[in-house]
């Protein structure tokens, strides 16, 4: 006979199981959505590329595919605006993510959001100088260690000579002191 505690457990391990299940089916059932979003072939014709340009809520003039062979299809090739570098005082749809209702978003949307990379920031010193000041200051502790190690520079408090023990010497005594 199986302990009323453990049935419980069991019957709580089950129904996390189901429920679990149940999610996943949720959720892969009601992501239909992304089909529409989904890119087509590359688009060789021009009424093929105006379609592909109405699919994207893009002008005509303002579509230009990926380039072939990059296996993005009739993806439209955006330039790499980030969040940040964005008017933050026009009136968008969605003001957190500086972004409106169907617009077409670059195909590293993800990894140009307003708390990740900003392609459009330009730093106030360049990475080979970055690197120069880093191994500067490295080196200078190195060179000022291996000064201090030479000359026997001590910077910390002096210590007395150790005290061993040995015939004839008294360091300490367990008497009272009157």
């Amino acid at each position: 006979m199986v302990p009323k505690l453990a049935r419980v457990a069991l019957r709580l391990n089950n129904n996390n199981f189901l429920n679990a299940t149940k999610t996943i089916l949720i959720t892969s059932r009601s992501c239909g959505w992304t089909r529409d979003w989904k890119p087509g072939p590359y688009p060789k014709t021009k009424e093929e590329r105006e379609a592909a340009a109405k699919k994207y809520n893009l002008i005509p003039e303002d579509y230009e595919p990926l380039p072939e062979g990059t296996g993005w299809g009739d993806y439209p090739d955006l330039p790499m605006v980030g969040q940040d570098a964005r008017d933050p005082h026009e009136d968008f749809d969605f003001h957190y993510r500086r972004r409106n209702f169907g617009e077409t978003l670059h195909k590293d949307y993800d990894a140009i959001t307003s708390d990740r990379h900003d392609p459009n920031s330009k730093m106030r010193y360049t990475y080979g100088s970055m690197f120069c000041q880093f191994l500067s200051w490295v080196l200078g502790f190195c060179m000022i260690a291996q000064v201090s190690n030479y000359f026997e520079l001590r910077i910390e408090q002096t210590m007395k000579p150790k005290q061993w023990p040995g015939p004839g010497k008294v360091h300490y005594t367990f008497e009272p002191d009157v």
